[in-house]
């Protein structure tokens, strides 16, 4: 009989896919970060508990594309500093991915708020343009020109906190309790350039940023990074805490409902 592709890999083939995923070379992606301080109540509504803010209200935006093999990838996210028993590190609220891919696989194991979205970076000579847009709106724009080189900072780590969880299957919470995840990227540089510059942020009910104004604009920078993660459950979630909060994950909360019509296969 012919292999049933669906059917249940074998335990060599589930290892050799293991295998695989830990040898990854490095991926280089060019990319424009801009950080900017904001409103600190904004900055402090949007974060779930345990997390709390840091001791700046700040914003940190970043739109890159990636060359992986076969196919280009726009990857991008806007996140606010936090901290969480001693760590401080970045919550994100959004992650605009171009392909399903890295969508699937950054949600599903690590909780990551990622969405399918349109990720833009450009550089035309000295001027640079990165957007990160969905549903026809680009509402984080960053425009600037590139105005000096910047020395290559040192091998670094930052730490990324998420929360993993599973909506009820009856709508009416969560099926087990939400878990919060500690996510280490280790990034390295091998460009850096300042760019001079604004920060645009345009209404969208699907991704309110805009709540977060520029108050004072801290840098933008143009680069090239490598960057690899892993993530641990540090803690488990009180899921009647969380789930006020749910709803960042989602452009409407009630599609978690969303399925098939009765009787339909």
């Amino acid at each position: 009989m012919a292999r049933i592709r669906y059917g249940a890999r074998t335990e060599a083939e589930i290892a050799a896919a293991r295998a695989t995923g830990s040898r990854l070379p490095d991926i280089w992606s060019t990319g424009v970060v801009a950080l900017w301080e904001s409103d600190p109540d904004a900055v402090a509504a949007v974060l779930p508990p345990p997390l709390k803010p840091s001791g700046r209200p700040l914003v940190r935006a970043t739109v890159s594309t990636v060359s992986l093999p076969g196919y280009p990838l726009g990857a991008g996210s806007v996140a606010v500093a936090a901290e969480h028993d001693g760590v401080a590190g970045w919550y994100p609220l959004v992650m605009p991915m171009t392909h399903e891919r890295a969508l699937t696989g950054g949600r599903e194991v690590f909780g990551e708020p990622k969405k399918l979205g349109e990720v833009t970076v450009e550089r035309d000579g000295l001027t640079v343009r990165a957007a990160l847009a969905r549903h026809g709106i680009a509402f984080v724009e960053v425009r600037g020109a590139v105005s000096g080189r910047l020395p290559v900072p040192e091998p670094s780590e930052r730490t990324d906190f998420y929360f993993k969880c599973l909506p009820a299957v009856d709508g009416s919470g969560f099926d087990g309790d939400p878990v919060l995840v500690h996510c280490v990227r280790r990034e390295k540089h091998r460009t850096l350039e300042r760019v001079t510059g604004d920060v645009v942020l345009r209404e969208s009910m699907y991704d309110p940023v805009a709540d977060l104004p520029v108050r004072t604009l801290v840098e933008i920078t143009l680069g090239e990074k490598s960057s690899d993660q892993r993530g641990r459950v540090v803690a488990r979630v009180d899921p009647e805490a969380l789930l006020p909060y749910v709803h960042q994950r989602y452009d409407d909360p009630q599609q978690i409902l969303d399925g098939p019509p009765e009787g339909s296969v």
